[in-house]
């Protein structure tokens, strides 16, 4: 029970201060006199009585009421309810000197008014019923007023003695004596507010969404202030959002009316609630940071300074609709056509129980699950509740909700968890709504009507405990008459007489005492939990498919960690890292973790450990301080587990490489932490004293579920009273004990987490605070935090002194607070308090003496393993002149290595090393990314070959420093970019590049690889005494000695072969002396052996029988005139000149030349016999009388005239020689032709131009062309026009000089010989077109400029452009020599241009040189014989080092590149022979390319020795031995294609759009480096097998994937023919027997394929059609056909075909697949339709094959003429395409044609391809022939 008033105030206007500037009230009686025990007396009541300032009115004012609140000072809120009305003052005279008074001074003068003084009466209670304070006090007005007969003393009396219960819904009547009756309702449950109607008006003032602004703003603390012209509107306002909070409480300042005189009040800093006078208005307008609610306006105005904190999405949405169907039901059926006829809103006090059933509803969805989140401490004697808040916000996924936060870290919030954390209490509405209904408002979140229905139900109840009893006995409580309040002369209020009241109030106190004590009835219970967050929180689908992946990558990284499969791990880790982000993968992880830990498998290894780090400190570096997820907890025990051993007896532990995370530092953290595990400690406690007893019960109930920590106090809280003094006394002392001994492990933990490794550093980095959390590094090298974390307390502490600024002294003051928190908090005694800041600063200066030794100790250890360094595999007597550095391979441009266009992982960045051997640079390592990890990546090239070295400095990740590095150039088109690694010093790298330049550049070329292979690397430093070199006594001495006196000068001492300018030339005298005579004939069988001699025999160029016994119809002889290198150093020894020339004169003639290189034959053609010769260019004079008249004056020939004469004899010599030029004496004319010349299947046909134009013309044209002026419109292929071309008029020679030289000079009609002049580049030009191509083909560093891309650089090089022009040139001179010119090419020095022009001529022009045997032959010829300066060119020496590289040879590989592109079947060699040319050219593996000539091969003894001893079988000296011993053992040089036609003579388009880029020049092979050295690359994929072979568990494939810049393509995936010869090979050493080799095997298929094609087109009528003949004769493909049948499929290979057959493949069924060919015909059955005319006509075969009677059917249908062996023969033999024909012109017969014929019935048909030559019966036929094809072409 509890008294309804505690005191009655009769409160006055103290008329004495009238004087002063404003009035004050006083109080004039109260009573009870004496305070109440329980309650004192509230003061400055008087100040509640008038707020807005005591003041005198001129008139009388209606009596007014309201209820103001104070609370006092233990925060106990006192309702005065104030009752005021007016009495007249007594004296009229003294004026009121009050704020109204003053405006009135004026007409004081004239009367005095009347004035009147508040009077009130003030009820003071700790109750709020309003209404009874109203009725009361207006019963005692009403009694004072109409002067009723009650006892006015008796009523205050009787009003201050009644007693009422709080709560639990009873109703009680009560009668004041004055005849009055009112009925006192209380409501059920007092914890539930009491509202009535006030929340339903203050959403009607203010509105829905000003309310919310308002609610929200109340709950995040922020100061509010109601301003309204009614006192009892802010009591009922601030009331009703007080209601709207439950259940929270609002525990800052409340004071809904607030008086004039404590304005001052609102400008506190803390949060409070106000009402205030809408007077005061005005100084209302400077608060800059108070929300002003206007009641009476109905606005709230929000400063720009305030930012609030809205309700969380979707709960503020769905709170407005809920607001909006309660407030304004119609808005729901606004739009309708038929709106219901009643749509109305419930009651006032109805509808304010809806809007608080819908705040409460929001409350128990905001707090669902809080109950799950809380940690208690201590049970007995109090209990003890912790919320935690981190856990609730990440397990609800609201960390981010700036709402949520505030509102549970306000003192709101703290109030309810120590209101409602008990675990065993009194429930209510809340509790209910918050445990059992949660299911329920997430099952109906969407539906309005299910929602409006429990928003109903939820009202009804509040409804119900505000009026428990609906029909309520009516009040009767008198009121006073209407206006009696202006009644005149109305009395004063009369004194009241103390002692009556008092008597009445004793009498009252002393029957209370007597009465036994009501006790109220508990009803107390444990509190539901509710259902557990995870169980509310929907997850979303698709997030958990997507995170199972990735907790399985998670866990399986952990577990190849744990078995020590680092390769693995470490492929995964990166995956791990990124799904770290992922809260799921780090649970994970922690689970999985605390499992090993589980096992005993805490102890690791180095490289476990650093995983372990590695993954705790990227899973740290996601959480935030609050660590909402409970992340760091988890892995707070398992830092302190996990371990190595650094040495014995010193261990490592996780935690002090985890230690840079700005969690640690949190001290709510390890606050949350410790409560966690204390909660748990003490929930152990009560398990096991219960567990004792009551074994056998769990056993019958089987498995009981885990009692939470809640359930098990509750349990306890209930028995506590029953519980013995003793037994309590116990249970508090174990509790006590266990939160001790928790705070000391704790002190421990925190020390570990806090003090860093290196404890020396005593002053840390105070920059490194915890500025912000992005800047925690993921790094090993921890400076803890420690330091600025206890800074800052040391701030606050209010000192800070450089003494104590070492990290034990911040860490032991961070650890003490951290203690003094949690023990005060959960109750330990002082004396265990004060022994535990004893322990502190030993515990951490313990810990501190563990880390030193550990820190010392992980210094020594190694640094993180590196990748162990491969070793290169070397060649035999190569050797390793460094060892490895350890350093990276960075990425070029080229994008394939880096994952670039193609995708894939990154093989760049790899780390390896760099080895430097006597022959190559070789890296070889692993790619940095652990994807392609267990790769290997090798990059070599020859030192030979290096073209530029600069230094670069690059980083080689994005986070790394930079380093050193260089870049090295190969003109093997590689690069190798590297950086070395921080453990290389910069002297290594100095010794490095020193070594590389002295390899790369030896004193002279027997410094090289080749000579040096197999000796020691450090002799090979230094340059050789020359003399000693053995291999010169090969060499006879009488040779040796000439070639020493006739050169006048030692060569070896020279560092340059500079030739002798032409004047000493001209003046030098060779005398012929007799012992010049070859004698020893040794000599001169090598000589002949000679690769040029062979190929002069083969060609039938002469013989070397003696001049008596020569044959002397032979036009040309070989000539031994150089055989001691006399004449012509460049030459070789034996040379082809025309027979008539003496070998004096030849001495005369070179002098004419530069380098006295005079011209020989080189290759005749053995159809025209026209030859082709080599020169070098012309001295200046010399070219000029070269074209002097013969006519000239001849008085005395001076030298140079007598040499032009014989130089004019020379080449007449050689234009004699030609057969044709013998048959016509005079002018080469058109009947001087011979039909063998006419009849030539030349690529440009018969001769069609009959205008009779000078040679003058021809040559110009050809000159200008080939000078890029193009006169005419060239072909489609870029060779000359034909118009132009061939004219009649032919010179016998042409001489293609360059034009430069030959300026000025007149061609004279009356020669026999005809000067082109064309320009062409020098080899400066190459060198800097190389130089760019390199760039382009193989970039440097990535480029951004656009106009550096691939195409362009290309173009700019002009690589292709150069290549066009040698081409072009040399289709020219094939077709002079073709027609039956001879040609000289006589351009630059003769051994440039000029061998590589010569060079494809003889190629073009002659099959021979088309197999291995004879390019092989060309290039020992004209590239080595004929002195190509290899040694100068590639910069091979110290001498050669300035003038840099200039890969003539590469070029002219190039362009045998592009006519092998073309004409893939006219090669017997691959495209792979010409790159291993290419590659082993400059790589110096071999000594063939060596030296300038075979002059200086011979002086340095390697010409002659390969015929004697070899020093051992591997180490091979010449190329070609290598080549023909690798091409034995595999077909890898060999075309499979390779299908010649008889002398086909090629002619290739030179336009650069036929051009294609070498593949050579950008393909690279990181798997094993170049291929080029054979021996390397043997045998590795089978260990790469059978490393995979070891995983047994993984399912086996055979598929694999092939990287194009990785694999070696050739390699994994051959091509058909090779494998099946692989597996043959096999299979016959499986079986035993002896292997045979792929050569014979091969050309065994081939001759039983042509065979089996015989056969099988005479037996079956249709076959396959592979090839038919009309495909261009030289742009054959290969046909590899495979066909499908019903059995499997059998693979047709069409290896060989004549031009007049095709070769049919054997099909295996019948049912084979027909070719469409065969298709088309089968449906034209009837044969006659297609046969417009046949019969049979004479072919010519093609080159060198007879004439043959074919029947030959025209076909206008297909448009064909096809050819049969005979008229019953069903099998086409050939097909000639109409479409194809040029044009059908009478022919000539030729060689072999039937001689019945008349020349007349002769007749070629032209087609793009080549002619075919016919002959007819007679006359007439080969007339209709001719007319019929004629008339098929026109009807075309």
């Amino acid at each position: 029970m509890a008294r309804l008033a505690d005191y009655f105030v009769l409160v006055g206007y103290e008329l004495d201060k009238r004087g002063s500037r404003d009035g004050q009230g006083q109080i004039l009686q109260r009573f009870p006199e004496k305070d109440w025990e329980d309650n004192p007396f509230p003061q400055g009541i008087e100040l509640f009585c008038q707020p807005s300032g005591w003041q005198l009115f001129t008139e009388r004012n209606p009596p007014t009421f309201f209820v103001a609140v104070l609370t006092d000072i233990s925060s106990e809120r006192h309702y005065c309810a104030c009752f005021t009305f007016w009495e007249a003052v007594a004296s009229a005279q003294s004026h009121s000197r009050s704020g109204e008074g003053e405006e009135e001074e004026s007409s004081s003068h004239v009367q005095p008014a009347q004035l009147f003084a508040p009077k009130s009466l003030v009820l003071v209670s700790r109750l709020d019923h309003t209404e009874v304070f109203r009725n009361s006090l207006g019963l005692i007005y009403t009694i004072y007023v109409d002067g009723l007969s009650a006892s006015l003393e008796n009523v205050i009396g009787n009003l201050l003695t009644c007693t009422i219960p709080i709560t639990g819904g009873a109703q009680r009547t009560i009668s004041l004596g004055a005849g009055d009756r009112q009925v006192i309702q209380t409501p059920i449950n007092d914890s539930l507010p009491v509202s009535s109607c006030s929340v339903a008006l203050l959403f009607r003032q203010l509105g829905i969404t000003n309310v919310l602004c308002l609610f929200c703003a109340a709950l995040t603390e922020h100061k509010i202030l109601f301003l309204s012209s009614s006192y009892q509107r802010l009591t009922d306002a601030c009331r009703a959002l007080l209601a709207l909070m439950f259940p929270l409480k609002y525990s800052f300042t409340y004071v809904p009316i607030l008086p004039a005189q404590l304005l001052e009040v609102l400008s506190t800093p803390t949060p409070f609630i106000i009402g205030v006078s809408s007077i005061f208005h005005s100084e209302t307008q400077e608060l800059l940071d108070v929300i002003i609610a206007d009641l009476d306006g109905g606005t709230v105005t929000i400063p720009e300074c305030i930012h609030i904190s809205l309700l969380p999405e979707p709960l503020l949405h769905q709170t407005r609709e809920a607001l909006s169907m309660i407030l304004d039901p119609e808005l729901e059926v606004a739009d309708l056509a038929f709106p219901p006829s009643t749509v109305s809103a419930s009651s006032l006090k109805m509808q304010d129980k809806e809007i608080r059933a819908v705040f409460l509803r929001l409350f128990a969805q905001l707090l669902q699950g809080y109950r799950w989140c809380l940690h208690i401490i201590r049970i007995h004697p109090e209990p003890v509740i912790r919320f935690h808040k981190a856990a609730f916000l990440g397990q609800r996924g609201l960390v981010e909700d700036d709402f949520l936060t505030k509102v549970l870290e306000g003192m709101a919030f703290a109030g309810f968890v120590t209101e409602r954390g008990a675990p065993y209490r009194a429930i209510d509405l809340f509790d209910e709504l918050v445990a059992y209904e949660v299911k329920r408002m997430r099952a109906e979140e969407g539906s309005k009507q299910k929602i409006l229905r429990h928003i109903k139900e939820l009202a009804e109840q509040l409804y119900k405990n505000e009026n428990p009893y609906p029909a309520v006995t009516m009040h009767k409580v008198q009121k006073p008459t209407e206006g009696c309040y202006l009644r005149l002369h109305q009395r004063p209020f009369p004194r009241l007489d103390e002692g009556t009241v008092q008597w009445i109030i004793d009498q009252a106190t002393a029957k209370l005492q007597t009465a036994p004590p009501a006790v109220k009835a508990e009803k107390k219970c444990m509190v539901p939990s509710g259902p557990p967050i995870a169980a509310i929180m929907e997850r979303n689908g698709s997030a958990l498919a997507n995170s199972a992946r990735r907790l399985e990558v998670v866990r399986n990284c952990i577990s190849y960690v744990f078995e020590n499969k680092m390769l693995e791990a470490k492929k995964l880790l990166p995956a791990v890292l990124r799904a770290m982000k992922g809260r799921a993968a780090r649970h994970c992880l922690t689970q999985e973790l605390n499992l090993h830990v589980q096992q005993n498998r805490a102890v690791l290894d180095h490289q476990q450990f650093d995983f372990i780090v590695r993954m705790m400190n990227c899973c740290l570096q996601d959480c935030t301080a609050m660590d909402e997820h409970g992340i760091a907890a988890a892995l707070l025990p398992l830092v302190t587990a996990f371990c190595r051993k650094l040495s014995p007896g010193i261990t490592q532990f996780a935690y002090s490489c985890v230690q840079e995370h700005v969690v640690w530092t949190n001290i709510q953290f390890w606050e949350a932490m410790f409560y966690c595990d204390v909660q748990n400690h003490i929930r152990a406690l009560y398990l096991e004293s219960n567990g004792e007893n009551h074994v056998d019960e769990e056993d019958k109930e089987g498995p009981q579920e885990e009692k939470s920590a809640l359930e098990i106090a509750s349990e306890q809280r209930r028995l506590w009273p029953t519980m013995s003094r003793e037994k309590q006394q116990e249970l508090i002392q174990k509790e006590e004990s266990t939160v001790f001994s928790q705070a000391i492990h704790y002190a421990n933990r925190m020390s570990y987490l806090l003090l860093p490794l290196d404890t020396s550093k005593n002053r840390l980095l105070r920059s490194s605070g915890l500025g912000d959390v992005e800047s925690v590094s993921n790094s090993f090298v921890t400076n803890s935090i420690a330091g600025s974390v206890a800074e800052s307390y040391d701030t606050e502490s209010g000192f800070e002194d450089a003494e104590s600024s070492d990290v034990a002294n911040y860490v032991v003051r961070f650890i003490n607070r951290f203690v003094d928190k949690v023990c005060t908090e959960s109750g330990v005694t002082n004396e265990h308090l004060k022994g535990l800041h004893i322990m502190i600063p030993d515990i951490v200066q313990m810990h501190i003496e563990t880390l030193d030794a550990v820190h010392r100790e992980s210094k020594r250890l190694p640094p993180i393993q590196k990748p162990k360094l491969l070793h290169p595999s070397l060649l035999v007597g190569e050797e390793c002149v460094m060892e490895g550095l350890r350093v990276y391979l960075l990425p070029d441009e080229r994008e394939e290595a880096a994952g670039g266009n193609i995708g894939g992982p990154p093989l760049l960045p790899a780390e390896g090393a760099i080895f430097l051997t006597t022959y190559r640079i070789i890296f070889k390592g692993t790619p940095m990314d652990p994807l392609v990890g267990e790769q290997v990546v090798i990059r070599s090239f020859p030192i030979a070959s290096l073209t530029k070295e600069k230094k670069i400095s690059t980083a080689v990740q994005a986070d790394q420093f930079i380093q050193e590095g260089l870049q090295l150039r190969s003109c093997t088109f590689q690069l190798l970019r590297i950086a070395f690694d921080e453990e290389v010093a910069s002297e290594s790298a100095e010794v490095f590049r020193k070594h590389l330049h002295k390899l790369r550049y030896p004193q002279h070329v027997s410094g090289t690889f080749a000579f040096t292979v197999g000796q020691s690397p450090k002799q090979a430093m230094q340059p050789k005494a020359k003399e000693k070199n053995p291999s010169l006594r090969t060499l006879s001495k009488n040779l040796v000695k000439n070639a020493k006196r006739t050169i006048g000068r030692q060569y070896v001492t020279r560092k340059r072969y500079t030739p002798p300018t032409w004047e000493q030339r001209s003046s030098q005298h060779f005398q012929e002396d007799d012992e010049d005579e070859i004698s020893d004939k040794m000599t001169m069988s090598h000589l002949v052996e000679r690769a040029c001699c062979r190929d002069y025999q083969r060609m039938g160029l002469g013989t070397l029988s003696n001049s008596l016994t020569r044959s002397k119809n032979e036009p040309f002889r070989i000539s031994t005139v150089n055989r001691m290198y006399a004449i012509c150093r460049s030459y070789p020894g034996l040379l082809i000149v025309p027979q008539s020339i003496q070998d004096n004169t030849i001495q005369r003639i070179s002098r004419c030349y530069r380098q006295n290189r005079f011209p020989v034959v080189c290759w005749r053609n053995s159809r025209t016999k026209a030859v082709l010769l080599r020169s070098g260019g012309l001295h200046g004079k010399g070219v000029v009388g070269l074209f002097k008249s013969q006519n000239t004056s001849t008085a005395g020939p001076s030298q140079t005239d007598s040499t032009s004469l014989e130089q004019e004899k020379y080449l007449q010599a050689v234009i004699n020689s030609m057969p044709h030029y013998a048959d016509t004496s005079g002018r080469n004319t058109l009947s001087g032709f011979t039909s063998a010349h006419m009849s030539s299947a030349g690529k440009w046909g018969s001769i069609r131009a009959s205008g009779r134009m000078s040679n003058y013309v021809l040559n110009m044209e050809i000159g200008s062309r080939l000078a890029g002026k193009d006169l005419l419109s060239a072909q489609h292929n870029g060779a000359p026009s034909e118009a132009s071309f061939l004219r009649q008029h032919r010179a016998s020679l042409y001489i293609i000089g360059d034009k430069s030289q030959l300026k000025g000079v007149k061609p004279d009609p009356l020669q026999h010989w005809e000067v082109v002049p064309i320009e062409v580049f020098d080899v400066r030009q190459v060198k800097a077109s190389f130089k760019k191509l390199i760039k382009a083909c193989v970039p440097g560093s990535p480029s951004t400029d656009p106009s550096l891309a691939y195409l362009r650089t290309l173009e700019e090089s002009e690589w292709l452009s150069q290549i066009h022009k040698i081409l072009q040139i040399s289709v020219l001179v094939v077709e002079l020599l073709d027609t039956g010119s001879s040609v000289l090419v006589s351009l630059e020095d003769g051994w440039d241009i000029t061998t590589q022009v010569v060079s494809l001529v003889q190629l073009l022009s002659d099959p021979y040189y088309r197999t291995m045997e004879g390019f092989r032959l060309l290039v020992e010829k004209e590239w080595l014989s004929f002195g190509h300066r290899f040694s100068h060119r590639g910069a091979q020496t110290l001498a050669g080092q300035s003038s840099g590289f200039a890969p003539v040879f590469l070029q002219f590989l190039d362009c045998v590149h592009q006519i092998h592109l073309q004409f893939p079947m006219e090669f017997e060699f691959t495209q792979y022979y010409l790159k291993f040319l290419s590659y082993h050219y400059v790589s110096n593996r071999f000594r063939t390319f060596l030296l300038d000539s075979d002059y200086e091969r011979i002086e340095l003894g390697l010409l002659y020795e390969e015929k004697g001893e070899r020093k051992s079988q591997q180490v091979y000296k010449s190329i070609w031995d290598y080549i023909d011993r690798l091409n034995k053992k595999t077909p890898i040089f060999f075309n499979y294609m390779y299908a010649p036609e008889d002398g086909e003579v090629l002619r290739p388009y030179s336009n650069i759009s036929n051009l294609k880029v070498w593949d050579y020049y950008t393909q690279e092979v990181l798997s094993e480096g170049p291929s080029y050295d054979w021996e390397l690359v043997q045998g590795q994929p089978e260990q790469v097998e059978e490393v995979d072979r070891q995983d047994s568990s993984a399912p086996q494939t055979k598929r694999k994937i092939i990287w194009p810049c990785y694999d070696n393509r050739s390699r994994v995936e051959p091509d058909a023919i090779s494998k099946l010869l692989e597996e043959l090979h096999n299979l016959e050493a499986e079986l035993g027997q002896v292997p045979e080799c792929w050569k014979d095997t091969w050309d065994k298929v081939k001759a039983s394929q042509r065979t089996e094609a015989r056969q099988e087109a005479s037996r079956m009528a249709s076959s396959s059609l592979l090839m038919s003949s009309s495909l261009l004769p030289h742009r054959r493909s290969l046909g590899v056909y495979l066909q499908e049948s019903g059995v499997g499929s059998t693979l047709n290979l069409s290896l060989d075909s004549d031009t007049s057959s095709t070769s049919t493949p054997s099909s295996g069924k019948q049912g084979g697949r027909k070719s469409t060919s065969n298709l088309y015909s089968q449906f034209q059955m009837s044969e006659s339709e297609n046969r417009s005319y046949e019969g049979t006509l004479y072919k010519k075969g093609a080159f060198m094959k007879p004439w043959k009677p074919r029947w030959f059917v025209l076909d206008k249908t297909k448009h064909q003429l096809r050819y049969y062996d005979n008229r019953n023969d069903t099998e086409c033999k050939g097909v000639i395409d109409l479409a194809e024909v040029e044009s059908i012109t009478p022919g000539t017969p030729t060689m072999g044609a039937p001689k019945t014929v008349e020349e007349k019935a002769f007749f070629d048909l032209k087609t793009t391809k080549r002619v075919y030559n016919f002959c007819a019966q007679d006359v007439q036929l080969a007339q209709q022939w001719i007319d019929r094809i004629q008339s098929c072409l026109s009807d075309a």
